[in-house]
C-alpha cells in the first residue's frame, strides 16, 4: 500500500531548499508527486504531495522532521479516498480596482456552494492608463460533479457586479 504525505513549508529564502527536501524525500524511497513554491518577502513558502510505500513512511516523516533548521513543517497523511473524487476542474479569472474583501467575497460564495478552491494566485499591479492599483487573481476551483454550472456562474456574477469586478470562467 502506499500512504501519500502533503508538506507545507516555509523557511528563510536561499539557495538549496528545494534541493534539501527532493534528497530527504528521495533517500526515504518517497516519491515527489507535484508542487506549488514560491519566494515572498524574502520567505521560501510551498506545499508539495509525497507518495510513499507504507513501510518507508514513517522514517520519512521523521527525517523530514530533522529538516526543523531550516525549514517549518506541516505534515499530513492524506486518505486515497480523499485523491480523486468525483469532480469537475474549472478555472476562474478576475479583474478588478483593489480594494479589501474581493476574496472573502468570492470564497465565500463557491464556498457556500460546495466548489473546493484548489489553486489560487493573486497579484496587484498598476492600470495601464489610470495608474490605479488592479487586483488580479486566477482560481482553479474543484466542482462537485453534481453542482449546475450556470447556477454558479450567476452567483458569481451577481458578486462581480456588486464589487465592480470581472469574472470569467474557462
Amino acid at each position: 500500500m502506499t500512504t501519500y504525505l502533503v508538506l507545507t513549508v516555509i523557511g528563510d529564502d536561499k539557495p538549496g531548499l528545494v534541493e534539501q527536501l527532493a534528497q530527504t524525500v528521495a533517500a526515504n524511497s518517497g516519491n515527489w508527486l507535484e508542487s506549488s513554491m514560491s519566494q515572498l518577502a524574502g520567505k521560501f513558502a510551498g506545499i508539495l504531495r509525497v507518495s510513499v510505500a507504507d513501510d518507508n513512511a514513517d522514517e520519512l516523516i521523521a527525517s523530514l522532521e530533522t529538516l526543523s533548521d531550516s525549514l517549518k513543517l506541516v505534515i499530513e497523511k492524506v486518505s486515497a479516498e480523499d485523491i480523486g473524487k468525483a469532480s469537475r476542474t474549472l478555472s476562474l479569472s478576475l479583474i478588478g480596482n483593489d480594494r479589501p474583501g474581493i476574496i472573502k467575497e468570492i470564497s465565500s460564495a463557491i464556498a457556500s456552494q460546495g466548489v473546493n478552491v484548489e489553486e489560487l494566485n493573486t497579484q496587484c499591479t498598476i492600470a495601464p492608463m489610470s495608474g490605479e492599483t488592479l487586483f488580479n487573481a486566477k482560481a482553479t476551483l474543484k466542482v462537485p460533479g453534481e453542482l449546475d454550472l450556470d447556477e454558479l456562474q450567476q452567483s458569481l456574477e451577481r458578486i462581480a457586479d456588486d464589487l465592480i469586478v470581472e469574472i470569467q470562467f474557462e
